[in-house]
């Protein structure tokens, strides 16, 4: 046999191994708007073994980029979050925690309580434009330092100001700087002087694309709050937003060359297995304890199992049915959960279905919405020039076309915000009598 002739090159690449790439200083494993999430809890404590294993004699921290929590889930409600407080107990068990405050996080207790069971895991709590109303103070601090191999990390934590996000009865509690106001104010002071930085935003892209050009190149800028999931670098500064549910974590590398530190992202999903079992025992033996017969009730059969992202677009379809609408659109952040193959038990329904209320409807013109509809439906490999900072679900019985009218539909919460989630031309939008969005997805449930 006669091979073709091979340039010195290619025999000198042959014969030398290439060399392995340097081990990364610190790893700092992300994940944000985790919602109680007990399905993927003992899971993504796994994960985090799993990467500690990857990189061995490498400080390995972890870091909740806001709710961890969700006030929705009735067995977390009832037992004042036991599960979601051992999940952080076991995480900080590994290594340093931190925790920067969202939206969800007093959704069990009140706000000092809250901070202070937090601690009580062993997790560094940060938020800085967090402030008691009745003092003037921030509840925890903005910054912590987290030491990590020959290096002390810092990290920095904003939170959304949007009151209406926070459960009703903390909200004479909350003091919200404007995030972007704070961080022009507050960030010079805080920045460290050549070491390396890990922002923690829970206040969404809109704010995100502000607070980005305030911090140093080759920073790392963790997003939450809308439930995006994407990579993005500007410069050498990674930033990224880990999705819902803990369908993935971000694994940030930390790296240092002649221009000093920087990170390297990778999104990775969270299996379904392997589970860490001590956490996998607390978490069947709390739900046995809270679940309640109507929990447990069997409410629809689920026509194949579906992921977060799947489940949402089955449910958008199922409110455009109900409605005898053309076309659906409803902000991701209504879902959480997907769904299973089979039963489906109240508990998972409503882990899936967060929020309920009418369906409203308008009659819109074709152009129209097919801008809406390019809105919508964003992905992973969306480019970040092209988003507009809301997760929005599209559905639609058939392609649209520009010149005709359609009937779309929504949720009470996109038609009473209209403008935010359609534009200022948003259509006067009118109630659906007698049909909600949980009946909606029932039905679809009940063949």
């Amino acid at each position: 046999m006669r091979f073709p002739e091979l340039t010195l090159p290619v025999l000198i690449a042959l014969q030398v191994p290439l060399a392995a790439a340097p081990p990364p200083e610190a790893v700092v494993v992300v994940a944000g708007d985790l919602h109680s999430a007990y399905e993927r809890f003992a899971q993504f404590v796994a994960l985090v073994d799993a990467v500690r294993a990857r990189h061995p004699g490498t400080p390995v921290a972890v870091a909740i980029n806001g709710d961890a929590f969700e006030h929705g889930n009735g067995v977390a409600r009832r037992s004042g979050g036991e599960v979601d407080f051992a999940f952080l107990a076991a995480l900080a068990r590994r290594g340093p925690l931190v925790v920067n405050l969202g939206n969800h996080e007093p959704d069990y207790h009140d706000v000092p309580e809250t901070v202070r069971r937090l601690r009580a895991t062993g997790a560094e709590v940060i938020a800085g434009n967090l402030r008691d109303p009745a003092t003037g103070q921030p509840y925890v601090a903005a910054s912590v330092d987290v030491p990590l191999g020959r290096q002390r990390v810092r990290f920095i934590g904003v939170t959304t100001d949007r009151l209406a996000t926070f459960r009703v009865a903390v909200r004479p509690q909350l003091d919200l700087a404007d995030p972007v106001v704070w961080a022009r104010a507050a960030l010079p002071g805080l920045l460290p002087a050549g070491e390396p930085l890990v922002l923690l935003s829970h206040a969404g892209l809109p704010v995100d694309r502000q607070l980005l050009p305030l911090v140093p190149d080759g920073s790392l800028v963790a997003g939450a709050h809308d439930h995006l999931r994407f990579t993005h670098e500007t410069g050498r500064t990674a930033y990224f937003h880990t999705g819902s549910w803990l369908e993935a974590a971000a694994v940030a590398r930390l790296e240092r060359d002649a221009a000093g530190p920087r990170w390297r992202v990778a999104l990775e999903d969270v299996p379904a297995a392997p589970a860490d079992p001590e956490l996998a025992r607390r978490i069947a033996e709390v739900l046995a304890r809270h679940l309640t017969p109507e929990d447990a009730a069997v409410v629809g059969r689920g026509p194949r199992a579906m992921s977060p992202s799947d489940a949402a677009r089955f449910v958008v379809e199922a409110a455009s049915r109900a409605a005898g609408a053309d076309a659906a659109m409803i902000g991701g952040t209504t879902f959480g959960a997907g769904l299973p193959a089979g039963d489906v038990t109240r508990h998972a329904f409503d882990a899936c279905v967060r929020f309920d209320g009418p369906l409203f409807a308008a009659t819109v013109d074709g152009d129209w919405l097919l801008r809406l509809q390019a809105r919508c439906n964003q992905g992973p490999d969306t480019p970040v020039a092209e988003r507009g900072g809301e997760n929005l679900v599209f559905a639609a019985g058939r392609p649209i076309e520009a010149g005709r009218r359609y009937r779309l539909v929504t949720s009470d919460w996109a038609a009473r915000q209209a403008t935010r989630y359609f534009g200022p031309d948003a259509p006067a939008f009118a109630e659906v009598q007698g049909v909600t969005l949980k009946a909606a997805a029932l039905a679809a449930l009940r063949p």
